[in-house]
């Protein structure tokens, strides 16, 4: 058997398509899936129930394709020692990052990042918190950058920094006549928030108070991943939303005069690099999370007196 043959199989476990699996290796299908016949033969079970749409694996394929995950992982520290001998940063890096927080952190450190390490090949993927999970856990992303905590045994996080919320009011919004609020002063009806599948909408609601959860009915429904586009909502409507600090801070004088910050103790979201329990590339992540957190805001390197709000 060959270590070639080993990523075949996660390849095909992962995608549960003989083309898909084929593509992410650069192979054409005829010779992916040879390789793992060949494989089969040697070993005399079968890895694969190929009867099956789509295709997975046998109960014996299932142990041997999670021995293949630990063997190339195994096999990868090799690289990672020589590298962290010889001081050398190089190789791809892919990275999951939620959406609520690409849009502000990511120009703050990515040109940086590049310019300093030129043989880092980064690769980033805007994800929601339940697909940063899943594809650390298959391989699919090296590591992830999304609100924490997150109990989850199969996971490692690392705090980099906490960002406070703001409320973002319309000037007719009664709240507008406040220099600060607190989150009693807040209707949940009234707050724009981001559909479901994003960790920031359940921190919103948690801001507002356990007692105005079950009372929720939104008076529109429209679904959006998108913090931009509920400001925007705001800036058109009697209404407020919950933004995150990062969003801000390239905020004109007008836009200013509209966000209110929570009176002590504020509200944040602890904001913390995933990678999976197993990974190997750790010199890697640790550069590029040393770069973040030397591109936000000195106030976000710690919690001081701040509430971290829960994310379910």
């Amino acid at each position: 058997m060959t270590i070639t043959q080993l990523e075949y199989i996660i390849a095909l476990d992962t995608y549960r398509n003989f083309v898909n699996a084929a593509e992410s290796c650069n192979v054409t299908q005829p010779t992916l899936s040879m390789q793992i016949q060949k494989l089969e033969d040697e070993l005399g079970v079968k890895v694969f129930d190929r009867s099956k749409q789509p295709v997975i694996p046998t109960s014996i394929g299932e142990v041997i394709i999670t021995q293949a995950r630990n063997v190339l992982k195994e096999h990868s520290k090799i690289v990672e020692l020589i590298q962290d001998e010889k001081g050398i940063i190089r190789g791809f890096l892919r990275l999951g990052i939620i959406p609520t927080i690409a849009p502000y952190l990511i120009p703050r450190f990515l040109i940086k990042f590049l310019t300093k390490y030129p043989d880092v090949n980064l690769i980033i993927n805007e994800l929601t918190t339940e697909q940063i999970i899943y594809q650390l856990k298959n391989d699919l992303i090296d590591c992830g950058i999304m609100a924490s905590p997150i109990k989850d045994k199969n996971l490692t996080e690392e705090t980099m920094y906490f960002e406070e919320f703001v409320t973002y009011v319309s000037p007719s919004n009664k709240l507008a006549k406040k220099t600060t609020v607190k989150p009693e002063d807040l209707d949940i009806a009234d707050i724009w928030i981001l559909n479901e599948g994003h960790c920031m909408r359940n921190q919103v609601i948690n801001i507002c108070g356990e007692r105005k959860k079950d009372s929720f009915k939104a008076r529109f429904n429209y679904q959006t991943g998108s913090v931009e586009t509920l400001k925007r909502i705001v800036d058109q409507d009697d209404g407020i939303t919950i933004l995150p600090e990062l969003a801000i801070l390239e905020f004109g004088p007008e836009q200013i005069d509209n966000v209110r910050y929570f009176k002590s103790p504020e509200p944040v979201r602890e904001i913390s690099m995933f990678t999976h329990r197993n990974f190997v590339k750790k010199k890697l992540v640790k550069t590029l999370m040393d770069e973040v957190i030397a591109n936000v805001p000195n106030k976000m390197r710690k919690k001081d007196k701040r509430d971290v709000v829960k994310i379910h």
